[in-house]
């Protein structure tokens, strides 16, 4: 069985005032991840406002992260961007050691054709030394990833183990379930849809929301790989409405409001993102508080 069934979350970077990493911060939502029922983390992807991370505050997030999770679960991270010679670099220079996978964005803003997206990931499956499993977010990298080309690379490279697939297309998701080699990973990144990609065959979700409310959104998950339809249901009407706040502006303001609501860490992020607006952030905290 696979280590990335269930609810993998995409962790965010909390910061303090001055915009330094909030060290404690980060460890104290990593164990209460872990001990809630999370069954993997994702680091340093797109919620933890990975491209306005220096090299050395990367390093210092995956030296924390790894510290608290001390070897309790799977551990992957994210390596990705838009210029493939740098994605090489940066895998050669990073210490994999207690990583199990890396996640790899398709390239955004230079819109690659296919060939150039297949290319750009056996590049990448070619020179990692753990699994990869690829991104497709058209929604911020505005080209999708085809189902043919996701399937031609999970065929063509062993290493190649899933997708974290962020369409927001269920027509797409079913596609890449009804073709897809036995044993590849079609995780959902889209939280509004995850129970119904896991109910239909999916292996689960890297989550934005699952990080706030870990019990509740891997129990959920849990439920679904089970076929348990209707108790897993009841969850994700529970969660409905905090899932839409989330990413009513933008991700990961959104997610640090509800952690900020939960005294996790602040609601501080870097530009040119910038925090939730009072009228959101009063939804969100009067969600926590009747939770």
């Amino acid at each position: 069985m696979s280590k990335f069934l269930g609810t993998g979350v995409a962790l965010v970077t909390p910061f303090h005032s001055d915009l330094s990493i909030d060290h404690k911060a980060l460890s104290n939502i990593v164990n209460f991840n872990i001990d809630n029922g999370t069954d993997y983390l994702v680091i340093c992807g797109t919620t933890a406002e990975s491209v306005t991370l220096s090299k050395q505050e990367k390093k210092d997030v995956i030296a924390t992260i790894s510290n608290a999770n001390n070897a309790r679960v799977p551990m992957v991270l994210g390596i990705g961007g838009n210029n493939t010679a740098t994605i090489i670099e940066e895998i050669e220079s990073t210490d994999l050691t207690d990583i199990d996978a890396i996640l790899s964005v398709s390239p955004y803003y230079s819109k690659p054709t296919q060939e150039g997206i297949y290319q750009h990931f056996k590049v990448i499956a070619e020179a990692s030394p753990v699994d990869v499993i690829l991104y497709n977010v058209p929604g911020r990298t505005s080209k999708n990833v085809d189902v043919q080309t996701t399937l031609r690379l999970a065929q063509d490279f062993n290493n190649i183990i899933g997708v974290k697939e962020a369409g927001n297309n269920m027509s797409q998701y079913y596609e890449l379930l009804k073709n897809k080699p036995e044993d590849f990973l079609v995780i959902s990144g889209d939280d509004d849809l995850a129970l119904g990609v896991t109910l239909a065959g999916g292996s689960g979700v890297i989550s934005v929301i699952g990080q706030a409310f870990p019990k509740e959104f891997s129990n959920m998950i849990r439920l679904g790989l089970k076929g348990d339809a209707k108790d897993a249901f009841e969850l994700h009407y529970k969660l409905m409405d905090v899932i839409g706040y989330i990413f009513e502006e933008n991700n990961p303001a959104g997610i640090k409001a509800v952690f900020e609501a939960l005294n996790l860490c602040s609601d501080q992020v870097k530009l040119p993102l910038v925090p939730a607006s009072p009228e959101l952030k009063e939804k969100i905290h009067s969600f926590v508080r009747n939770f």
